[in-house]
């Protein structure tokens, strides 16, 4: 019943992700303060324009952790336990063979992104050693993503917790050791993360044991079954596309941001960990909608998908508040904090009032993910973001010319409101399948 959902049980699924996503932004604070004290900008900008260029790569496969969860939740809605167990083996699979793929062109796939970035020859240099041996987690990295949109499905999020603890906690002592202990630099940033990615590979097989203690996941023609991976495609093609147009936009930012040079470049790259800590906050709401959202649509109740939807974004507007307010307060302390480059410092400080902006104008459109998600209506998604890239381009045009950096930060926040906009008219269709 739509009285079953309450603030309780959202918090109950939304806090564990919000504190294991805490510790992303976290550990991308790390990665870019301790190669920042080397009192150099090109490391900086090297370890961020490498950690962006991968994990655009890695989130072109994105779709396996928005399907997987939006499909796994339904099927537990509706009572189909062997389906759920049979969505685990296929995402698994999946991830892995995306991965492999990867690894196994990472030599055009890289010069396609730099021939895209105006990055100087320093940096580009520094990023290749970084990103040469990040790669080789690739499988591992991706793989994850099913698994985690598995757990949150079934609304174990203390299990993703877990899992996130472990590889962060890991990466950042590892951080630690081998850049500012043995001197290794940005490599060893890179080896940090590749170890702590594979080793959190085999944490999250272990944490869902239990499906593969049941002959369901290994059912192969159930696994196989065309008309579920027909579905399957289709929901992680829409979701792709609508990720490569994302991830398009924020690989634009960074590039654009490039060509004003490197203390600018450094700067972006400080403030962006500013707005994954928004993005990161946001997603525990948004992941708890996916869950909440897909059960009450598997089980067809309006009700309860409407109250899913309201009850999980009442609480990912009080984060935002919260976020504003701390970003106002102690963000200029944070951004001196994480480089000791005085130029890097002056340039941050002078763009952080987008930072205090950016969790008023993004909430809508991160909550709008989840619900839409959680219901795999990914052709709207799909479809809707297409029209705000197309937005966001031309605010880059009408804006970067006149303003410069300011206009592309300008830019980046016209994106977030035509996406909270552009979903927010196809809600109703939404509600209406429910029904």
């Amino acid at each position: 019943m739509a009285n079953s959902l309450t603030h309780g049980r959202v918090l109950k699924i939304a806090l564990p992700i919000v504190i294991s996503n805490a510790t992303v932004p976290i550990l991308g604070a790390v990665d870019t303060g301790v190669v920042g004290q080397l009192g150099l900008a090109a490391p900086i900008g090297a370890v961020g324009i490498g950690a962006i260029i991968l994990s655009g790569f890695y989130w072109l496969f994105g779709f396996l952790r928005m399907g997987t969860a939006g499909l796994t939740a339904q099927a537990h809605g509706a009572g189909q336990t062997g389906e759920v167990s049979a969505m685990l083996s296929r995402s698994l699979m999946i991830g892995i063979a995306a991965g492999l793929a990867i690894m196994v062109l990472q030599i055009p796939l890289f010069w396609g992104a730099f021939q895209l970035s105006p990055a100087s020859a320093e940096v580009e240099s520094l990023a290749r050693d970084y990103m040469g041996i990040r790669i080789f987690s690739a499988p591992a990295a991706i793989a994850l993503f099913g698994i985690t949109g598995w757990l949150i499905a079934l609304e174990r999020t203390r299990a993703v917790l877990v899992m996130q603890l472990w590889m962060n906690g890991l990466n950042i002592a590892l951080d630690l050791v081998f850049v500012l202990q043995l001197g290794w630099g940005v490599e060893g940033v890179a080896f940090a993360t590749f170890i702590a990615e594979w080793t959190g590979l085999g944490l999250g097989l272990w944490l869902c044991r239990d499906a593969f203690q049941t002959p369901a996941w290994k059912d192969w023609p159930r696994v196989f079954d065309r008309t579920r991976l027909t579905r399957m495609a289709s929901v992680n093609t829409d979701i792709m596309l609508r990720s490569i147009l994302l991830e398009a936009a924020f690989i634009s930012f960074l590039f654009f941001g490039a060509d004003f040079g490197d203390v600018t470049l450094a700067a972006n790259q400080i403030l962006l960990q500013f707005l994954h800590i928004t993005a990161y906050a946001l997603d525990g709401f948004a992941f708890a909608a996916e869950a909440l959202v897909g059960q009450a649509l598997g089980a067809r109740n309006r009700p309860r998908l409407r109250r899913s939807a309201y009850l999980t974004s009442f609480w990912g507007v009080i984060v935002t508040a919260f976020l504003a307010v701390s970003f106002a307060l102690f963000g200029a302390p944070i951004i001196d904090i994480m480089t000791t480059a005085p130029e890097v410092q002056a340039e941050a400080r002078g763009y952080l009032i987008y930072m205090i902006i950016a969790p008023v104008v993004g909430v809508a459109a991160y909550m709008l993910d989840g619900i839409f998600i959680g219901a795999t209506r990914t052709r709207d998604m799909r479809n809707m973001m297409a029209i705000s890239f197309v937005v966001y381009c031309a605010a880059l045009a009408i804006l970067m010319p006149a303003f410069g950096n300011h206009g592309l930060w300008l830019s980046l926040l016209v994106l977030f409101v035509a996406r909270a906009v552009t979903l927010s008219l196809r809600y109703p269709a939404l509600e209406a399948e429910a029904a």
